[in-house]
């Protein structure tokens, strides 16, 4: 079984949608830790209602950047972790972190990528006067929300959205696509090779598989 160590700052929706799908048998794997930068991160309290240890590492401990990441790592590596999955971690990671883990760390951001990197992903969105919206995972490399792209999902844009209504059903694919990605990295399926996305030995587009 895969060791996964999950990063998270807030609510931790798409940590419980992995959660639940270790627990129905979906991904053969186990969530190690779960780390927050964020003290009061609901996220928290899910891991511990699922019996898995999560920790506290608040960035605002430490000097800079670097000194926090060394930290960070130091805690992720104890768990000796297959894989190291961002689920709503709001820190820019340094690219000496990143490289530590490059191939083995996963992130999903609210947009489909190379669209809106970065924060505020539903508002510039709507303000765009885009048709369509979605969510991508991707595997994570140096560049902010740069690095290939495994998966992504689309929903419609309404004409009267609010960036409640989009970011909602953004979420709602969000859950579903997180824990798919996870099984695959889990089932030896997924892997990252010469910055391409590999699945079942087959090179991914660079929108991603089953983009439609």
């Amino acid at each position: 079984m895969k060791s996964i160590v999950v990063l998270i700052s807030g609510s931790g929706t798409n940590l419980q949608s992995i959660l639940d799908s270790i627990q129905e048998g979906r991904i053969e794997g186990q969530v190690s830790a779960v780390i927050s930068n964020q003290a009061d991160a609901f996220g928290l309290e899910r891991a511990k209602k699922a019996d898995v240890p999560a920790h506290v590492l608040s960035h605002k401990d430490f000097a800079d950047r670097e000194s926090y990441d060394q930290a960070l790592m130091q805690l992720i590596d104890g768990y000796q972790p297959d894989l190291v999955v961002l689920a709503g971690f709001m820190r820019i990671l340094s690219e000496g972190f990143v490289q530590h883990y490059l191939g083995r760390m996963l992130n999903i951001h609210p947009s489909l990528l190379p669209k809106y990197k970065g924060l505020h992903t539903h508002k510039r969105a709507i303000e765009a006067g885009d048709r369509e919206h979605g969510a991508t995972v991707h595997f994570v490399t140096p560049e902010l929300d740069g690095g290939p792209v495994v998966i992504q999902s689309k929903v419609p844009v309404f004409a009267d959205d609010n960036e409640e209504d989009l970011s909602s059903r953004v979420r709602e694919q969000e859950l579903q696509l997180y824990p798919l990605v996870v099984k695959w990295f889990c089932q030896d399926r997924l892997r990252m090779e010469n910055g391409q996305v590999l699945l079942d030995d087959k090179l991914v587009p660079t929108e991603g598989y089953a983009a439609d």
